[in-house]
């Protein structure tokens, strides 16, 4: 194996060794579900999704976890205001996210934890942590002791001194010192609440995970993935927290993916410059959304405009004229041709074209480099195409390579045979349709909902959701 991820406990590019050969425990932090997603929670969406089939494509077997913070503070004021319960309002987006991930082209993972449900495992995780020493009760809540814990700070390559007041919780006199942080909260009245050995609560933002990556991947996970701004203080608490109980490393290798600006700001809730993803799928499809989430490296800073966005719709339009022109040489091609001799020196360039692909994806999924040599491999496509006689085994060649780079990028509208949709196909329209009714975009809806009458597509709303079957 070849492929080499930069560490960011590291800081450095490192060889890539799962813990068992050809086995990989992939977490990444998932949505807290009271809210539809933006484009900055869309980019770990798409870049893990892609980290995820590339491993596959290179033959390992890959349990990917991605989890549902479905209760929390905000969860709580959401539910407060729309005068539901919290389930229902996780009920409402979990089934939200799922939508948005399917109509951006990402994999289901292997399996999608909830907080609720894992309940049992995260008192037992607390319990052990107050065994060891580790964590202690004051007040109705439970708090981990920092102290406990020398290299808590690892990650960040912080110090204690230095961290003070940054963990997600004011200040309390109840806390032994200022960093210690919450692992269980007493229930306030109305609260939802779960009973404990310290009272009826619920558990702290950090022990979530901790609880999941152990009940699902173990001690020690191969990758822990998510967006840059999670490294503090939610990795590093994890961290303090899965090392005191178990004694193990909580992950070999920690990835963290850069933030998304708008029109070269930073996206926040102060300058009201945030998108999510169903307004964006309105606008624009979901392979342009995935192009310009890879076509800038995962740990940079990646910018967000119209101009961009249009850019990404026209490289994808290049990338799919490109395989489509293939395609329709290939259907067309004289008889007297299919007995012609592979060309030589173009098969040589492909198989170049195929090594440099994945030489830059094993540098640490270097997208934007990836992306560049399908672009080489276009320009071969399309100067092949303008000869006169071409062989079929050559261009079943190229799109075989074509498809290669697309199972891991999935940058490719799929062509339906026939005229007919694929079922993906129908997914997707069916999601954005969804996003365009929730948008008041009727206008859209009403042409999705004609484009799959006319290809036989019939819809049926049901209580899980809406339901499709061909006529």
């Amino acid at each position: 194996m070849n492929l080499k991820i930069y560490d960011s406990m590291a800081r450095e590019t490192i060889p890539f060794e799962p813990r068992e050969p050809g086995k990989v425990n992939m977490y990444v932090c998932g949505p807290t579900v009271y809210d539809y997603i933006h484009i900055g929670n869309a980019r770990p969406v798409i870049f893990f999704d892609v980290v995820r089939r590339y491993l596959e494509s290179i033959g390992l077997q890959v349990n990917y976890i991605v989890n549902y913070t479905d209760v929390d503070d905000k969860m709580i004021r959401k539910a407060n205001e729309l005068g539901i319960t919290v389930p229902e309002l996780a009920e409402k987006f979990i089934a939200a996210f799922n939508e948005d991930r399917d109509a951006l082209g990402s994999k289901r993972p292997t399996v999608g934890p909830r907080v609720t449900e894992t309940i049992p495992e995260i008192v037992d995780f607390i319990q052990g942590l107050v065994d060891k020493g580790a964590a202690y009760e004051s007040g109705g809540d439970v708090y981990f002791r920092t102290g406990s814990f020398a290299d808590y700070g690892k990650l960040s390559h912080k110090n204690l001194d230095e961290l003070q007041y940054g963990i997600r919780i004011d200040v309390d006199e109840r806390k032994e010192n200022p960093q210690d942080f919450v692992l269980w909260k007493g229930a306030k009245p109305g609260e939802i609440h779960w009973p404990s050995p310290w009272g009826d609560g619920r558990p702290g933002w950090h022990i979530e995970c901790s609880a999941m990556v152990k009940k699902f991947a173990g001690d020690t996970l191969d990758i822990h993935g998510g967006g840059h701004d999670l490294q503090f203080p939610h990795h590093e608490c994890e961290i303090a927290q899965s090392e005191s109980l178990t004694g193990e490393p909580l992950s070999r290798y920690w990835m963290h993916n850069g933030f998304v600006n708008i029109n070269n700001e930073k996206m926040s809730k102060s300058l009201g410059n945030g998108i999510n993803v169903r307004q964006l799928l309105t606008k624009t499809n979901r392979y342009a959304i995935r192009y310009l989430m890879l076509a800038t490296h995962y740990r940079s800073p990646l910018n967000f405009s119209d101009e961009t966005i249009r850019q990404a719709e026209s490289s994808v339009e290049r990338l799919t004229n490109a395989r489509d022109n293939v395609k329709h040489r290939l259907s067309t091609v004289a008889q007297g041709s299919l007995a012609l001799p592979g060309d030589e020196a173009l098969r040589a360039k492909l198989d170049e074209l195929r090594a440099n692909f994945r030489e830059r994806m094993d540098d640490d999924f270097s997208t934007p480099d990836a992306i560049t040599a399908w672009f080489g491999l276009v320009s071969e496509a399309n100067a092949y195409m303008k000869k006169e006689a071409v062989s079929e085994s050559d261009l079943l060649l190229l799109l075989e390579r074509i498809g290669e780079m697309d199972a891991v990028l999935g940058l490719l509208p799929p062509e339906a045979e026939e005229g007919n949709l694929l079922d993906e196909d129908v997914d997707a329209l069916i999601a954005e349709r969804t996003a365009a009714r929730a948008n008041r975009n009727f206008k859209r809806a009403d042409e999705i909902r004609d484009l799959l009458a006319d290809r036989g597509i019939v819809l049926e709303d049901t209580p899980q959701g809406i339901r499709w079957k061909r006529k």
